[in-house]
């Protein structure tokens, strides 16, 4: 397998701005979703050049009307002990993220389960999967679920992303994105349905993105912190490095 890195991994949004330290990112069509929106670090910032960036990136999102910050250090380097205890004494949230590759032969068998149907998203299936996702993203509030909405509808005409929905017994029942390289297959936005959880839907989505892309290295990231990474190592997913997040949300 050739060395996968971060920059394999797709990222919604244009650079709005870029200089020796750090690439700006900002996407105006969606301006709730951190991810898309955010200032990703070339090199790890002294305390000082950090605290440029943090008014730099906080002033620019006030005038677009964001209540948030997001930073992305570079992979494979923590931060300063100096720099996560200013983050924590401001209210940050501090995270890190894991990068996982598999070649699609080595992942494991799952067993067939008549009740689990996987689909490829179409006109005829889209509204079921705009359902789904709504209600899910309800979490994060009406007005993010809403741009969510508009930004599925616009990956579902990109030719780059492949849009899975699973059905159980008939009923939508968990989803995932899948983002098309000329090398990889990224895995994004994998999701099942509380109500439908431990059925092995999770497990049939990923066998049919390996099944779909054999010839592909196929990637994801996943939270460092969390639970579903466990299950990729069991799933014979390689670990290919990780990389330090802090986002902070204002409430003024």
């Amino acid at each position: 397998m050739k060395q996968i890195t971060f920059e394999h991994i797709y990222k919604l949004g244009i650079i709005v701005a870029e200089n020796d330290l750090y690439r700006h990112y900002h996407y105006p069509k969606m301006l709730t979703r951190y991810d898309s929106n955010f200032i990703e670090f070339k090199t790890l910032p002294p305390l000082p050049e950090f605290q440029e960036a943090e008014v730099y990136l906080r002033e620019y999102h006030l005038r677009k009307g964001q209540k948030h910050v997001k930073f992305y250090f570079p992979a494979n380097i923590k931060p300063t002990g100096e720099l996560v205890a200013y983050l924590i004494d401001m209210g940050y949230q501090v995270g890190f993220l894991e990068l996982y590759a598999i070649q699609p032969k080595h992942f494991p068998l799952v067993k067939n389960n008549s009740d689990i149907d996987i689909q490829v998203v179409t006109d005829k299936s889209l509204e079921a999967l705009l359902t789904l996702q709504y209600k899910h993203d309800l979490n994060y509030g009406s007005q993010f679920a809403g741009q969510k909405a508009d930004l599925i509808k616009r990956q579902f005409e990109d030719q780059n992303i492949q849009q899975l929905l699973a059905f159980y017994k008939g009923t939508p029942a968990g989803y995932v994105d899948v983002i098309i390289s000329n090398e990889t297959a990224e895995i994004d936005n994998l999701t099942v349905d509380e109500l439908y959880q431990n059925k092995g839907i999770g497990s049939r989505l990923q066998k049919y993105v390996m099944e779909s892309f054999p010839e592909k290295t196929v990637i994801l990231v996943a939270d460092g912190e969390d639970t579903p990474r466990e299950m990729y190592k069991k799933q014979n997913y390689q670990y290919h490095g990780f990389r330090y997040e802090t986002q902070k949300v204002y409430l003024d």
